[in-house]
C-alpha cells in the first residue's frame, strides 16, 4: 500500500513537471513568432531600378517643357539613353537647332563624340535672328560649322563646374557667369534648362544664339 502511493505522489510530480516544461516552450514559441506589425516578412532579391534620364538634376523653367512620358523621343529618359544630336533631335524645343545640325553636317561628329557640353539654342533662341539673316546663314555651311561648333565644349560640364571659362570645338572661349540654377553665357544668352543629360553629353538650353567674336 506504502508502495503504490509512492509510486503515485511520483507520477503527479513527473505530471506536473512534464506541465511546466510544455508551458515554458509555448511561452519561449510565441516570443519567438510574435513580430511587430507593419514590418516586412521577405527581403527584397532586387532593388528598384531609377529612369536613366531621372536625375532630378535639371533646372530652369524651359524644363518644365520637356514631355514627362518616358516613351516620348523628347523625355528625359530617352534623351539620357542617346548621344547628344540625336537627343536633341528628339526635344520639341530644339528643331531649328537640328535643322542647322543637320545642314552643318555636324550630326556625326557630335553623336561619336566622347564627351561634349552643348549650349543649345531654343527655337525662340533662332527667332531673335531676322529670318534673312538666318537664312543666309543656313545657306553658307562654313559659317554655319563655325557658330554651331561655338556652341560645343569638349567634356561633360556639371553645374557646379559652369561658371568660368570654355575653350569651344570652334577654338575660341565661352563665359559662363553665375551660380546655384541661374546662368549666363557671354553676358547674353540664359540657360533656361540646364543639365540635361545624353549618352555622351551634358545639354544646357539657352535663350540665344551665341555669335564667336570676328
Amino acid at each position: 500500500m506504502h508502495g503504490r502511493r509512492k509510486l503515485t505522489a511520483l507520477a503527479a510530480v513527473a505530471a506536473f513537471s512534464l506541465a511546466l516544461a510544455l508551458s515554458a516552450c509555448g511561452g519561449e514559441t510565441t516570443a519567438a513568432t510574435t513580430q511587430p506589425t507593419g514590418l516586412p516578412t521577405t527581403v527584397p532579391t532586387a532593388l528598384p531600378s531609377m529612369p536613366a534620364g531621372a536625375t532630378g538634376g535639371e533646372f530652369g523653367p524651359a524644363c518644365a517643357s520637356i514631355p514627362t512620358d518616358p516613351a516620348n523621343p523628347g523625355s528625359l529618359e530617352m534623351m539620357a539613353q542617346q548621344p547628344v544630336a540625336t537627343a536633341a533631335a528628339g526635344n520639341p524645343q530644339l528643331s531649328t537647332l537640328v535643322a542647322a545640325i543637320q545642314a552643318g553636317g555636324l550630326a556625326d561628329t557630335l553623336n561619336s563624340a566622347e564627351a561634349v557640353t552643348v549650349f543649345a539654342p531654343t527655337n525662340e533662341a533662332f527667332a531673335k535672328i531676322p529670318k534673312a539673316d538666318l537664312d543666309k546663314v543656313l545657306a553658307d555651311k562654313e559659317l554655319l560649322k563655325k557658330i554651331l561648333t561655338y556652341h560645343v565644349v569638349s567634356g561633360k560640364t556639371a553645374p557646379d563646374a559652369l561658371a568660368g571659362t570654355h575653350k569651344t570645338l570652334e577654338g575660341q572661349d565661352v563665359t559662363v557667369t553665375g551660380s546655384g540654377t541661374e546662368f549666363k553665357v557671354n553676358d547674353t544668352a540664359m540657360v533656361v534648362c540646364g543639365n540635361i543629360q545624353t549618352r555622351n553629353g551634358v545639354v544646357y538650353l539657352v535663350d540665344s544664339v551665341l555669335m564667336p567674336p570676328a
